[in-house]
């Protein structure tokens, strides 16, 4: 399994000397199976832009998977180029809303937010919405479960190819089940779910510590959070994901230090950061 890291930042895409080795863009990370070209995308923040890249000149022929709604994992959308050359093929697949997909898309994707409409961006594109469970999804295996985060139904994802393993929880945050032991949130069921025994947990770092008493109400979880997690899933690595917009490389460079000696392998994800795995 390959990992395409094409936007790692949350909230929003920012710009500026400080940010500039980790990137700016928003949540994409792209999957491809060995020697192929990536088929499945968690999110589609505005680092879809770089799977364009990714893709040289060949058309995106793959899936769309959000993990929720916000718009630092949708706003790449309308801007894919490789989801408009020709022998393309975009399934684009949220959470169940109980709804037609393709019109919840468009809540913020219509006049006059916005000039186009999903059903614009062209032939050989679907919408279609996805329950919690296992799903077979472009030759991979992929556990959805819900995860606490504010503001619409939020999923965490395990994804596996058979020989590696990976839980993506970009937007998480578990004080909604209370303090828990470290009081930064509890290790609940579906956390431990999808994290177990992964070969890398991918986790929502958006805060440190410090900043949590100040910051929980935006929904996020805490560095330490994710090692916790991390640890106590048997996850073999974890990578710092979703940082907050304006930290500076040289904040996320100390704040990933910290957990050196830790006992578990701790990074951080950057734009065009890539991936084997095992």
């Amino acid at each position: 399994m390959r990992l395409y890291f094409c936007g790692t930042r949350g909230s929003t895409p920012v710009s500026g000397i400080g940010q500039r080795r980790y990137g700016g863009h928003t949540s994409a990370v792209a999957l491809a199976h060995d020697g192929e070209s990536p088929t499945l995308v968690l999110d589609a923040g505005t680092g879809l832009l770089d799977l364009t890249r990714v893709l040289r000149s060949a058309p995106f022929r793959g899936t769309l998977l959000l993990g929720h709604l916000h718009w630092d994992h949708t706003h790449g959308l309308p801007f894919f180029a490789a989801g408009a050359r020709p022998a393309h093929r975009v399934d684009v697949v949220i959470p169940e809303q109980g709804q037609d997909a393709e019109s919840v898309l468009a809540r913020a994707f219509s006049p006059p937010h916005f000039p186009v409409r999903p059903g614009d961006l062209g032939e050989n594109w679907t919408f279609s919405g996805l329950e919690a469970g296992e799903h077979e999804l472009e030759g991979f295996t992929v556990r959805a479960l819900d995860i606490p985060h504010k503001g619409g139904r939020t999923f965490g994802f395990r994804v596996s190819d058979g020989s590696a393993a990976i839980a993506y929880l970009s937007d998480h945050s578990p004080l909604e089940f209370g303090s828990g032991p470290d009081g930064l949130g509890e290790y609940h069921p579906a956390a431990l779910a999808l994290a177990e025994d992964v070969d890398l947990l991918i986790h929502d770092a958006q805060h440190t510590p410090e900043e949590m008493p100040a910051q929980a109400y935006l929904g996020h979880s805490a560095t330490d959070y994710s090692v916790g997690l991390a640890k106590e899933a048997g996850a073999r690595s974890v990578m710092f994901f979703h940082h907050a917009p304006m930290r500076t490389d040289r904040e996320i460079d100390a704040m990933t230090a910290r957990f050196a000696q830790c006992g578990i392998p701790v990074s951080s994800a950057w734009d065009r950061r890539v991936v084997d795995l095992p």
